[in-house]
């Protein structure tokens, strides 16, 4: 039994809990963490080429030229992006990618002309139970000025309209609940009879 690899996409609000979550699945060794190209500062801990390719603008801007994205956007004043050729390579040798993206990316990725891709994709949006929780993870995190919060914030309200959008809507609670919910998710989507190839 045979297919192709199957792109898994996975948004959220900042402090919506997805990092805590992608830290548990990045444990699982059977899909491939499409690593997303940024114009920002790394934050403490974070490495290039693990977390991010950290880019200046100017390279960010060539690669955008030479149509190497599959999406960008800009985000909170900074560019990211996904490099298109990693994530075909990926899916053609039958491995699932685990893409991470903001709601402007998600909405490229869908409307993207190649078939191929909008057929392999599988989109989920990480809720937040509520702002008042959001506010207390963001807290928590500390790497926010107060006004950088608040952009944030705002942001979230928006971010979180765009859930009707997704195949899937999870509402996060603990990150182990997280984890069981995307991974059932991720073994549904691997049982699809349209993404099969069986020969009897």
């Amino acid at each position: 039994m045979k297919r192709d690899g199957i792109l898994f996409l996975i948004s959220a609000p900042s402090g919506g809990g997805k990092s805590t979550l992608l830290k548990m699945l990045s444990e699982e060794p059977d899909f491939v963490y499409s690593v997303s190209c940024t114009t920002r500062a790394p934050r403490p801990g974070e490495l290039d080429g693990r977390d991010y390719h950290f880019l200046s603008v100017a390279e960010f801007e060539r690669r955008i030229a030479a149509g190497e994205f599959i999406e960008h956007a800009q985000v909170h004043g900074n560019f990211y992006g996904t490099l298109r050729q990693t994530i075909l390579d990926s899916m053609n040798s039958g491995r699932d990618v685990l893409m991470d993206v903001d709601i402007q990316g998600a909405a490229r990725i869908r409307a993207n002309a190649d078939e191929q891709m909008r057929a392999a994709l599988a989109d989920i949006f990480l809720m937040p139970p509520s702002m008042d929780e959001l506010r207390r993870r963001l807290l928590k995190r500390a790497t926010e000025s107060a006004e950088q919060l608040d952009v944030r914030l705002r942001n979230a309200k928006s971010e979180m309209a765009e859930w009707r959008n997704y195949r899937y809507t999870m509402l996060s609670g603990t990150p182990m609940q997280d984890f069981e919910n995307f991974r059932a998710i991720m073994q549904a989507e691997r049982l699809r009879s349209s993404r099969l190839m069986l020969k009897f």
